[in-house]
């Protein structure tokens, strides 16, 4: 008996549960697909299916893709596509949609082209007008926002901070005013000398520091900027994956005005170039950074002439 063309035939499969579950073809395109950020448990059926359809999982780190792909006994070809190969990868890539085929795009953990380089692929492929579309899944920014104590109705992601103490200060003052809770990634090492930088810019803002989210060891701690980092500096740097959120702006101090304001304009000058002192001493005082500029330049010509 002829198969009906019309009902396609299941062509994969995935196990999940201890069960075999079939999956019929995907339509073409690229498919931007959420993966466990760290509990494989986390991962959606929608996104399993699509795994298990596509013509290739498109992958950051195919070592890292590879187990989560044994695990649920997905056998879908997988292709390396990351900073080092994007630039030779991406046209290749491209031409395969241009063809017709599937692709499943995933990073090493969560939401693709959240700091990684999916979001060029992602660009160019709608910009030959191919289809996009996403499954989506677990976000180490949410899963952070959701427990860190902090308010969720309005947030700001920045990613990583510059890894030098003056740039990353500089950054943070810009930062400052915004009105929701600031998200952050943060390197274990470098996660002390970040919330020593916080905590002199932002003064004792609430914080929280959460690490292994969806992991056996997962932990959040939480506290004011300054204790953090001085809890951080006498315990020494964590082990495993930092998200780290700062709570948003509170009622503003009474604002520095002469000698105390040029006092810590001065303090800034000795440790940063006068662009980035004046952002730093307006986002510490909530003054406007012109003024400061202003004033800083003014302090900065006095003492050259004595």
């Amino acid at each position: 008996m002829a198969q009906d063309p019309s009902h396609p035939q299941p062509i994969s499969s995935f196990v999940a549960f201890g069960l075999r579950a079939e999956v019929e073809r995907i339509a073409p395109g690229l498919h931007v697909v959420a993966t466990p950020i760290g509990n494989l448990r986390d991962i959606t059926l929608r996104a399993l299916a699509t795994l298990a359809a596509a013509d290739a999982v498109v992958a950051e780190d195919t070592r890292v893709s590879r187990n989560l792909l044994a695990h649920y006994g997905i056998a879908t070809p997988l292709v390396a596509y990351h900073e080092h190969n994007a630039a030779v990868m991406r046209p290749i890539l491209l031409a395969r949609l241009q063809k017709g085929e599937s692709l499943a795009l995933i990073s090493d953990a969560g939401t693709p082209l959240v700091s990684d380089p999916g979001y060029k692929l992602v660009t160019e492929a709608l910009a030959l007008g191919l289809p996009v579309t996403s499954a989506p899944g677990p976000s180490a920014v949410l899963a952070a926002l959701v427990v860190a104590g902090l308010p969720t109705d309005r947030f700001f992601f920045e990613g990583f901070l510059p890894s030098k103490s003056g740039a990353r200060r500089a950054r943070i003052a810009e930062l400052a005013s915004i009105p929701g809770t600031l998200v952050f990634f943060e390197s274990p090492r470098r996660l002390a000398e970040t919330l020593v930088d916080l905590a002199a810019v932002l003064g004792a803002r609430e914080a929280a520091v959460a690490r292994e989210l969806t992991k056996h060891f997962e932990s959040v701690r939480r506290g004011a900027l300054d204790q953090l980092a001085a809890d951080y500096e006498r315990d020494g740097p964590p082990k495993g994956e930092i998200v780290l959120l700062v709570a948003p702006p509170g009622e503003e101090a009474p604002a520095l005005a002469g000698p105390a304001l040029d006092d810590r304009i001065r303090a800034a000058l000795q440790k940063f170039s006068l662009k980035d002192a004046a952002s730093i001493v307006a986002a510490e005082t909530g003054q406007p950074r012109r003024t400061i500029y202003a004033r800083a330049l003014e302090l900065s010509s006095e003492d050259k002439r004595e």
